[in-house]
């Protein structure tokens, strides 16, 4: 299998993900070659906080876990209300993570995989304000405070001034990953 059909579901929240943090990291996975999905926990047009709009065809509840080389949650303020506790986004996450799969958040999202159970003793970063840094810590992760922080197949950043090194972060890490097949 090449490296072109490899294959990257980006999870939004259906208001407020951050723009850039959606865009910036599609656009290195595309200039790749590379098949990009968006889900979020519903379908139609996702908001984003600076004005994107995002057409979402696939429901978090539809996503086959064993699909992709890499699931990456993007930030925002809607993240901490639609995703943080959401339970079929943490079903996933914790599904590609034991495949040894690559996972990412940006911003907000880091608290994510924190809430998933992906971050104990995990080196990881996240946008910081209080609730933020505090899931971190629950979620036993070692702060950094680096824009990206790489961890295995884990890769987390603090913004959307950090979208571009944490792209391609993501896509070094996932052209060192055995393909998905089929």
């Amino acid at each position: 299998m090449s490296t072109t059909e490899r294959k990257v579901l980006m999870v939004i929240a259906p208001e407020a993900f951050r723009d850039e943090e959606l865009l910036v990291p599609r656009s290195c996975f595309e200039q790749e070659g590379w098949q990009v999905d968006t889900a979020s926990t519903q379908t139609g047009v996702a908001t984003g906080m600076l004005g994107a709009t995002e057409s979402v065809k696939l429901a978090l509840n539809d996503v086959a876990s064993n699909a992709y080389d890499a699931v990456v949650v993007v930030g925002g303020m809607g993240s901490p209300t639609h995703l943080w506790s959401n339970t079929q986004l943490h079903t996933l996450l914790k599904s590609h993570h034991a495949q040894n799969r690559v996972v990412g958040a940006i911003c907000l999202s880091g608290a994510v995989l924190a809430k998933a159970g992906l971050l104990q003793g995990k080196n990881a970063t996240v946008w910081e304000m209080p609730e933020s840094l505090e899931a971190l810590k629950a979620g036993g992760a070692h702060y950094t405070g680096e824009a990206v922080t790489e961890d295995g197949t884990l890769i987390t950043a603090n913004g959307p001034d950090a979208a571009e090194a944490f792209g391609q972060a993501l896509v070094s890490r996932i052209k060192a990953m055995t393909p998905v097949a089929g």
